[in-house]
Parts: structure tokens; C-alpha cells; sequence
């Protein structure tokens, strides 16, 4: 164990000065490198990896490839909890993107094998990466895809970028008399209102609470929370990241009955228009499944969708893990969570969602 705390293994290949290390508090160094790297996403910052272990839990394992002593290469990752027993290393949960980023393909290499050396001496059924570019050689899904857009420079020529009908229903949003409003802890209660009744009927456990108020203290200003009001009472809203010149919206939700006022619709046009407003140049829509219903609904807002690669070391598993909702052992479930009352959603969802990161 060396002098800050971490561990070292084996270096990554004898024949290159490059050295592993494991990292259980990520640091300067690290928000240093990815901010530096054109392949980083805010999940690869420490501030996510903080505010997961904090929720969650997790056991936190993450890879530092060092060249020189200077970092070459990260790779955050967390011991979850698989069903129906066991454990995995997640880069990174809860995350949309995450996995290796390195400069160069040795220094890569070495975090993937620092993983698979770490899978195999914990017992690991499987490591996943939740990546943007492939890895080499190995066995992936084809499920999930991102939806990102340039930020326009005026609202007019944004609007024009959006296809017809879904153009005409964010008019009809802004004809309904509703006002929209950003902020940050004093919009976390009626926040997470809206957020975990959409979660609940979509038949998606919830999660608790102290996350969004983990990710408000760990990310400052990087996030905000926008809430859509109808005749003062707030009826959809969005937590949102935004970093370096991009704007993610992330975690949302709407009441169901305010949907024929197209208060989804207002509220994600609403957050591009601030965004632009605020500089920002890109718009990420995030990850949808494909064929799904927010996949049909970010296509109408003329996003066209970008393959995300999620990809596989298989331990001691020897088929690649299922936990997508269209995963038919999980159909009852989800029926069966439509129906749970709001106020036990609450209070049991957080046990469950640990196990589907």
C-alpha cells in the first residue's frame, strides 16, 4: 500500500514504464486528466464517483494507469451486487457513459487488464464498461443508443431543426400558460415529487432522495434542477448536468395528468433555449432503448440516434448479463411495481435499485 492510499499491481506490461494503481478516493490528478481528455463525460469526474459511493454504497475500485508517474489513463469502477447473488465491476453505475480513457492504446490495454486481473481476484461474475468508442475484442449489446445535437444560435433556428409535429406541439405548450424556472436545493422537493411518480408508473424502482441531494452538493452549479409550473403548481422537471459546453438533461419527471398540456414538451424546450442562452453548445438527449418511446421522442425532436457500447469481461459468468427492462423474467415485476402505491415506492425502491446500476 503506498504512501496516499492506494494499491498497486502488477505493472501492465514489463516492457513499457507504466504502472496500475487502485484508487478509492479519486483526486485532483484525476479531475485533472479526464478534464484534459476529449473522450470524458462528467461520469468519468470524481464528483459522480462520490456521490454514487455515498448513495449507493458501492465499493469503489477505480484504475489509475500511471506513465512516467504522470497519469496515462482512468477507469472508475464500483463492486455492485447482482442477482440473484454475486457481484460485478461497473464502469460506471448509474451512468450512461463511463469506461476506460487513456492516452494511447498501451495505457488503455493496461486498464483493461486491470480490471480483469480485479474481477478475477474478487470473484467477479463480469465486468461491464459503459463506452462511447468500442474496445477491442470483446462481446457487447446492441441495446442502447445517445441522442446529441449542436446547440443553435438562436431560438428561431433551433425551433426550424425540429421536426414538424413536434414542433407544433411545443407551440401548443407555450400557448397553455406555463412557466418554467431554474434552480437548484430549493426545487429538490418538488423535483423528486414529479421524478418518482413518472418512475413509478413506468414500472422502474425509485431512488432515494439523498442522491439528487448528493449530486447538488458534489457537482455545485454543474447542476440544476428546471421545474415547469401550470397555474403555480409545478407539473414536470429535470435535473440536469452541464459540463465543459454541453447541457445533459438527466433525471426527469411530469404529472400524468398534465400531460395533454404538453408540459414535457415546454420543459425540454425550455432548458435548450436557457441553454443556449447561457452559451452552452450541445444538446444530449441521453440514452433511450432502442425502439422505444423516448427513442420515437427524441427522434421527432430531429436527434438522430449515436450506438452506445456496452461491452463485457466475462468471469465467472459465461453469458452477458440482462437486467433491461424488456428482459421478460422482469415483465411481471414491472406490472406488479405500476400498481405499488407512491408512498411504498418510496420507501422500497431504494433497496432494490442498488441491484440494477
Amino acid at each position: 500500500m503506498s504512501a496516499d492510499g492506494t494499491a498497486s499491481l502488477e505493472s501492465a506490461t514489463p516492457a513499457t514504464p507504466l504502472g496500475v494503481e487502485i484508487v478509492a478516493d479519486p483526486g485532483a490528478e484525476w479531475d485533472a486528466f479526464a478534464d484534459g481528455h476529449p473522450e470524458a463525460t462528467l461520469f468519468h469526474r470524481a464528483a459522480w464517483q462520490r456521490a454514487v459511493r455515498r448513495t449507493f454504497g458501492y465499493e469503489p475500485r477505480h484504475v489509475v494507469v500511471r506513465r512516467g508517474g504522470r497519469v496515462a489513463g482512468i477507469l472508475p469502477l464500483f463492486v455492485v451486487p447482482t442477482l440473484p447473488w454475486g457481484r460485478a465491476l461497473v464502469s460506471a453505475p448509474q451512468a450512461v457513459y463511463g469506461g476506460p480513457i487513456a492516452d494511447g492504446s498501451d495505457s488503455l490495454d493496461a486498464l483493461v487488464r486491470g480490471a480483469r486481473e480485479m474481477a478475477e481476484r474478487l470473484g467477479a461474475r463480469y465486468v461491464e464498461f459503459r463506452n462511447s468508442t468500442p474496445l477491442p475484442d470483446l462481446p457487447g449489446k446492441d441495446l442502447y443508443v445517445t441522442f446529441r445535437k449542436p446547440i443553435l444560435p438562436t431560438a428561431d433556428e433551433n425551433m426550424a431543426a425540429i421536426h414538424r409535429n413536434q414542433r407544433r406541439s411545443i407551440r401548443i405548450a407555450m400557448k397553455n400558460e406555463l412557466a418554467w424556472e431554474v434552480g437548484r436545493e430549493e426545487l429538490l422537493n418538488p423535483f423528486f415529487d414529479l421524478y418518482s411518480q413518472s418512475v413509478r408508473n413506468l414500472g422502474t424502482p425509485v431512488f432515494p432522495r439523498r442522491l439528487f441531494q448528493n449530486l447538488l452538493e458534489a457537482f455545485g452549479t454543474d447542476c440544476r434542477i428546471l421545474v415547469v409550473r401550470r397555474e403555480g403548481r409545478p407539473a414536470a422537471a429535470v435535473m440536469t448536468f452541464f459540463y465543459r459546453d454541453e447541457v445533459l438533461p438527466y433525471y426527469g419527471g411530469a404529472r400524468r395528468e398534465d400531460f395533454r398540456f404538453a408540459v414535457n414538451d415546454f420543459m425540454y424546450w425550455s432548458l435548450l433555449c436557457y441553454g443556449m442562452e447561457q452559451g452552452y453548445k450541445v444538446f444530449d438527449f441521453g440514452r433511450s432503448k432502442r425502439e422505444s418511446g423516448s427513442y420515437d421522442f427524441k427522434r421527432h425532436w430531429g436527434f438522430e440516434p449515436t450506438p452506445l457500447h456496452y461491452q463485457y469481461q466475462l468471469v465467472r459468468q459465461r453469458s452477458l448479463p440482462d437486467l433491461s427492462p424488456r428482459n421478460r423474467h422482469f415483465s411481471f415485476a414491472i406490472e406488479m411495481w405500476k400498481r405499488t402505491p407512491l408512498w411504498l415506492s418510496r420507501r422500497i425502491g431504494p433497496a432494490l435499485v442498488r441491484y440494477f446500476p
